[in-house]
């Protein structure tokens, strides 16, 4: 001890202050490198919780986008195109903003219960596919059972919207497509024939179906008409995509037509479809009396993809690449302007 100050294994303590390796203490607050620090100020409380809330909001937002690309909207997008023409239609000419709301917003829900169970069953084969690869289930986002759950709900929600608030033919039918999508497309036939997205495709042409109903509450020969020409659609626009992904959908063992037969017997049937789907098509004007303009699309957009349908086969055939995306996304344009067309008839 000298001055007052005592030393001890290293510790300093000089007026009742402790400096131990550059730390002091006194009255119950610590001082290191110039900085005091108060008692419950250390690992603030209010430092701490705003850093856990906004971590909790982080984690709920990305969440909710995971469910939300459960549901696939850029493909339910395309679904709902032909969903209020077949309403204008049904009802020649504008139903109320309020039917076409809640019908978009069920069919949306219907869609998105149907795909989402769709990437539960798939999720194994989604890891594989290059395509696939970012979807919530692969990277964990959501578990298995959280995504099947939302399936469910989103499922029920929708049928409950459309018994309750539009009428219940409409509902069974939104349930129909699902099971259809469901049971008979992705666990019956997607992995097991190349036929899988000529019958499993059915499910697609369903929002035609609901739109009807959900004006008319019954179906017709029109309504089926409309079916017809989304079905006959389907082959060609994911035969063109499948084309694409031809050694992802290989890999997963998933026997689309592109990877069992040759990409000439491919592009063949996509042409041999097309005539069919042009002509579904134009026998809607009898039927449904849409008068010369509808006619007058029909024959231009139909002429339009006939044509990329045959350049794609000569491509094929004389060993340059057929271009099949442009088919895809021209197949996407054909369906938007027809139906648009569809629209614009039941106004005038």
């Amino acid at each position: 001890m000298s001055n007052g100050v005592a030393v001890s294994n290293g510790v300093a303590v000089s007026n009742g202050v402790a400096v131990s390796n550059g730390v002091a203490v006194s009255n119950g607050v610590a001082v290191s490198n110039g900085v005091a620090v108060a008692p419950g100020l250390a690992g603030s409380n209010g430092v701490a919780g705003g850093e856990a809330a906004t971590g909790g909001f982080a984690a709920l937002t990305a969440k909710a986008k995971a469910y939300v690309a459960l549901m696939k909207l850029r493909v339910v997008e395309l679904l709902l195109v032909t969903t209020v023409p077949a309403m204008m239609l049904a009802r020649d000419g504008m139903p109320s903003l309020w039917l076409i709301a809640v019908t978009l917003v069920a069919g949306t829900l219907a869609a998105g219960s149907a795909n989402t169970i769709n990437c539960y069953v798939d999720r194994d084969i989604d890891q594989v596919m290059g395509r696939t690869r970012r979807r919530p289930l692969v990277r964990a986002t959501v578990t298995p059972t959280e995504a099947l759950v939302f399936g469910i709900l989103t499922g029920i929600a929708s049928t409950l919207l459309f018994g309750l608030l539009v009428n219940w033919p409409s509902a069974l039918l939104a349930d129909g497509a699902i099971a259809f999508y469901v049971f008979v497309y992705t666990l019956g036939l997607k992995r097991r024939t190349p036929s899988n997205i000529v019958i499993g495709g059915a499910a697609g042409c369903f929002p035609v179906l609901i739109g009807w109903s959900a004006v008319t509450g019954t179906l017709s020969w029109s309504a089926v008409l409309l079916f017809a020409i989304v079905f006959f659609w389907t082959p060609p626009h994911f035969w063109a995509l499948a084309m694409k992904f031809r050694d992802d959908y290989a890999a997963a063992g998933i026997p689309m037509l592109p990877v069992v037969a040759s990409a000439e017997t491919v592009t063949r049937r996509i042409l041999g479809y097309s005539y069919v789907m042009v002509a579904t098509s134009l026998a809607l004007v009898p039927v449904a009396h849409t008068g010369p303009l509808y006619l007058v699309v029909a024959l231009l957009v139909g002429v339009w993809f006939i044509t990329e349908a045959h350049r794609i086969v000569r491509r094929v055939r004389a060993g340059d690449d057929p271009r099949a995306m442009h088919l895809f996304h021209m197949s996407i344009t054909y369906l938007t302007l027809l139906f648009a067309a569809i629209a614009v008839t039941a106004l005038i």
